[in-house]
């Protein structure tokens, strides 16, 4: 975090109001502001005494930007930052670019610390109405360890990572980790990350290659994956609300079947190769990320595979959700997702890992884990097409005990949910009513009401009880609930 410095009774002395801001009367320059709320006459007189400065009206330039502490880190990557700074009118744009500049540093990786101080501009070359801006930056080490924990979906890890920050001065990094998390899971992961700070949009590469380990014993089968993954990530505007990814993956895949499995799943295990370009857009206006109350989130992804390997198919995936407040104390979500994945010739096969699945007490709460959908001998088959949708309402605990502290972590929970997995054939060229048949029928549907949980402000715990109100026979049911994750529907 930085903090900003600025000299309170030498800034406002420092400006010449005499001279070229003569055209200024004291009227435009202070003015005195009523308070009419409870305090005292006391404290009212005094309010009433005291002056304001309206920021707008102090004429300011910035003569010079220093910057202290620098080491490792280049100069032009510091001066396409701070390049801002000179824009400035008055005080108040020189407040509101500091400050803009301030997260921009922080954002190149570079340091550990930033601390910023505004003065009067003196020495030679100094105007009437000039600043001077200082930043005083703590750079990061060169080899940086860390032990942490890490949360997926319905699943916690433990994170081992060290790495080499601002490596050659321009914010590259180099990096390795190890997770391995409580069921069994496991990954290695070795990464080269160059930031492009230059122009208006913040561009990222990452180069990685990887090892993971998985086991999913709701459809009977481990996998393991070697693989390499080029990622091109930048804002698609100014305000970073939308982000793309560009990405390309080749990946080994080898399924091992556990005992007694199904012969559909057995039939897919084995090694394969899939070499895929993957496309993810997202547009996320919420004002927080976990228990919003406003705005909206907008994700779409495609991938295409069968560049090369023995893997082939087109895959689209789009998620809605979007979030308003009536009151202080009821917030209300809608969710929405779909998706559908096609082979695109008969060489090229797909496997069940690229299925989508489901059910789970961050999905379709009410089922198991991957519980809904296509089955055969008590595990889940997946399927080429699914849609989901959740309505959920958010209250503060009942009293608001620990309000404005512990107690605003968490929430009342309520929410009906439901969707469809299955194998179609669906086509373009179908009718609406042939296609909405495939969609809806045999729909799942189980609604509930719980307390959900904030763990920092990434991850969330909910503790549901789901009442399922449309199922197959064939659907695991799961009335209780404890889920932990990132995502959710």
């Amino acid at each position: 975090m930085g903090t900003v410095y600025a000299k309170e009774p030498d800034t406002v002395k420092a400006f010449d109001f005499s001279s070229e801001n003569s055209a200024m009367d004291d009227e435009t320059k202070f003015h005195k502001t009523w308070n009419w709320g409870k305090d005292t006459p006391l404290a009212e007189e005094k309010k009433k005494s005291q002056p304001v400065v309206d920021l707008k009206t102090v004429r300011t330039r910035v003569d010079k930007v220093h910057i202290d502490g620098l080491c490792r880190t280049k100069n032009d990557i510091i001066k396409s930052q701070v390049k801002e700074l000179f824009k400035a009118q008055d005080f108040e744009d020189v407040i509101i670019n500091t400050y803009t500049v301030l997260n921009k540093l922080r954002s190149l990786g570079c340091f550990k610390n930033i601390e910023v101080y505004i003065d009067a501009s003196h020495g030679p070359g100094a105007t009437p109405e000039g600043v001077e801006v200082t930043f005083t930056v703590k750079e990061l080490k060169r080899i940086m360890g860390s032990i942490q924990t890490m949360v997926g979906n319905n699943e916690a890890s433990l994170l081992i990572g060290a790495k080499t920050p601002n490596l050659f001065g321009r914010g590259e990094r180099l990096q390795m980790e190890y997770s391995y998390g409580h069921k069994n899971s496991s990954n290695i992961n070795i990464s080269a990350i160059k930031p492009f700070f230059t122009g208006r949009l913040n561009k990222i590469i990452t180069t990685s290659i990887y090892t993971t380990k998985s086991e999913f014993p709701w459809s009977g089968y481990k996998e393991s994956d070697k693989g390499f993954l080029l990622d091109f990530a930048f804002n698609g505007n100014s305000l970073g609300t939308i982000k793309h990814h560009f990405q390309y993956e080749a990946a080994v895949r080898d399924l091992a079947a556990t005992k007694q499995v199904t012969f559909k799943v057995r039939e897919q295990c084995g090694p394969t190769l899939k070499s895929s370009l993957r496309h993810i857009c997202r547009l996320d206006k919420r004002d927080e990320k976990i228990f919003p109350s406003t705005g909206t989130l907008l994700q779409c992804t495609t991938e295409f595979a069968g560049l090369g390997g023995n893997i082939g198919f087109f895959k689209n995936e789009l998620a809605f959700q979007t979030n308003w407040s009536p009151h202080e104390c009821l917030t209300f979500q809608l969710a929405a997702q779909t998706g559908f994945l096609r082979g695109i010739n008969n060489d090229m096969k797909i496997s069940i890992a690229d299925n989508f699945f489901l059910g789970g007490p961050l999905g379709v709460r009410g089922f198991e884990m991957r519980g809904c959908g296509p089955r055969e001998e008590g595990f889940a088959l997946g399927g080429n097409t699914y849609w989901a949708a959740a309505l959920h309402f958010y209250t503060p605990l009942p009293f608001r005990p620990g309000r404005n502290s512990f107690g605003d972590l968490f929430r009342l929970h309520g929410f009906i949910n439901g969707g469809n997995v299955k194998n179609t054939l669906l086509t373009f060229g179908g009718s609406y009513e042939e296609n909405l048949t495939m969609l809806t029928k045999n729909l799942r549907c189980a609604a509930g009401c719980g307390i959900a949980m904030k763990l920092g402000n990434i991850a969330r715990v909910e503790l549901n009880f789901c009442l399922p109100l449309k199922f197959l026979r064939t659907d695991v049911q799961q009335p209780i609930q404890l889920g932990l994750g990132v995502e959710y529907l």
